[in-house]
């Protein structure tokens, strides 16, 4: 089997980048090694505005379940920091439907899905022509069989794919792979690429909570979540998904993801009150921040989880994702029906995507990084500095899930805190 790009994983960035392929002319097949779209969950399930824009959805109840306009902060000595957008800034989501919508545009849009198809291998090969015939991948235009001619070109470079469809080996050949394939991807493995930075495990129960707002998602920063924060992300006002991760690294002595949730759930004053017990749903994950030295190279580009391209601030990837997931498409296509699918080529998804984004995440490891450092004294001072009626004016008019780093400059550039300024403005500044 040929295809000019082969796409691997079916989540929200590989059906995108699959989708993309296609769109700009590619023969494209999109494989996914489940047996079905959206499963296993591993995401909170909330979407920014923006990220839910970016896959070119608009929200529906085929797969929102509540709107988000802000969140509380609670600091361990249990002030709460209220941050109010004061308009819909997210959404609630099943990602089984999310995840199925965007696989059906790309199928409407000419990609070949493939379920139950686990890739296990990959390799480069040649593939010899007859005179310019291309076998059966797609013919170069005139301009390109010309320039061929001219060069004495008698092979193109592809890649070969093996993977197990249905449990039976199969090889598939490809101009252009690209790995969507998760935070352990073995795509990227296959192709010699890096692999994400840090991965921070996390952990999720969707159960019984009394929301004070189900408009509000709470954050529980400090020592209950070392090295990042807890949450209760509301599905309704009765069902909250309750979940946390952490810095491995900053784990105690017996510590686990799975016990910190438990001792949060027991013994953080507020969830307790509003927590009912038991549990409706349960997730695994991990959470892939900062991204590979490279991640492309011959025949081969890797994007989202398996890119290390979530957000280092939140944890979000669907938003960066997809929008690197549409770059690599492009590109991938156009490397392809151009016969020209090295790294050299493929290096311009590279260059676009840290172009659009790379700032961005540079800037978020760093908050992640201090923050998460922080005694639960230092966050404590850092919240109540932050509750003022002109920072958290700036936060609500400046406030940006996928863009943190607008309003971090907005706080450098007011000065309107000497509280802020004074414990954390040096921090502030080194992050520009």
């Amino acid at each position: 089997m040929n295809y000019d790009v082969v796409v691997v994983g079916a989540g929200p960035v590989g059906s995108t980048a699959a989708r993309y392929a296609a769109k700009h002319g590619a023969k494209v097949l999109l494989v996914e090694e489940h047996s079905s779209i959206g499963s296993p969950v591993g995401c909170t399930g909330l979407l920014s505005t923006r990220a839910v824009a970016e896959c070119e959805l608009r929200p529906s109840d085929e797969f929102v379940f509540n709107s988000i306009r802000g969140a509380f902060v609670h600091a361990p000595d249990g002030q709460c920091l209220p941050i109010d957008g004061k308009q819909t800034k997210a959404y609630v989501v099943s990602r089984k439907n999310f995840d199925r919508i965007l696989a059906t545009l790309a199928v409407e849009a000419g990609v070949e899905l493939s379920l139950r198809t686990k890739a296990v291998g990959l390799e480069h090969a040649e593939l010899e022509h007859s005179g310019l015939e291309k076998a059966d991948l797609r013919a170069e235009n005139e301009y390109e069989k010309e320039t061929a001619r001219k060069e004495g070109r008698k092979k193109d470079p592809f890649v070969k794919l093996k993977v197990l469809r249905n449990g039976k080996p199969e090889v598939i050949n490809a101009g252009v792979v690209i790995g969507a394939d998760g935070v352990k991807s073995r795509i990227a493995r296959y192709a010699g690429l890096g692999m994400p930075k840090r991965v921070l495990p996390g952990i999720q129960v969707e159960a019984p909570y009394a929301s004070e707002d189900s408009a509000f998602v709470e954050l529980f920063p400090g020592f209950q979540a070392p090295g990042f924060f807890a949450w209760s992300v509301p599905v309704n006002e009765k069902i909250s998904r309750i979940g946390l991760a952490v810095e491995p690294g900053m784990l105690g002595q017996g510590e686990t993801p799975v016990s910190c949730l438990q001792k949060f759930l027991d013994s953080n004053p507020h969830v307790k009150a509003r927590y009912g017990g038991g549990m409706l749903d349960f997730v695994v994950g991990g959470i892939p921040i900062g991204p590979p030295e490279k991640t492309s190279t011959d025949g081969v580009l890797v994007v989202g989880d398996a890119a290390g391209q979530a957000k280092p601030t939140s944890g979000g990837g669907v938003y960066p994702g997809a929008l690197a997931a549409k770059i690599a498409g492009r590109v991938a296509a156009e490397a392809a029906l151009e016969g020209n699918t090295g790294s050299g080529r493929l290096s311009e998804y590279d260059r676009l995507w840290r172009k659009a984004l790379g700032k961005e995440l540079e800037i978020g490891m760093k908050v992640h990084d201090h923050i998460g450092k922080l005694e639960d004294r230092q966050l404590n001072e850092l919240i109540a500095s932050l509750n003022t009626p002109s920072i958290l004016e700036t936060i609500t008019e400046y406030g940006d899930m996928d863009h943190p780093s607008v309003v971090l400059k907005k706080l450098v550039l007011s000065g309107n805190s000497l509280r802020l300024m004074k414990a954390f403005g040096t921090f502030l500044r080194t992050c520009f």
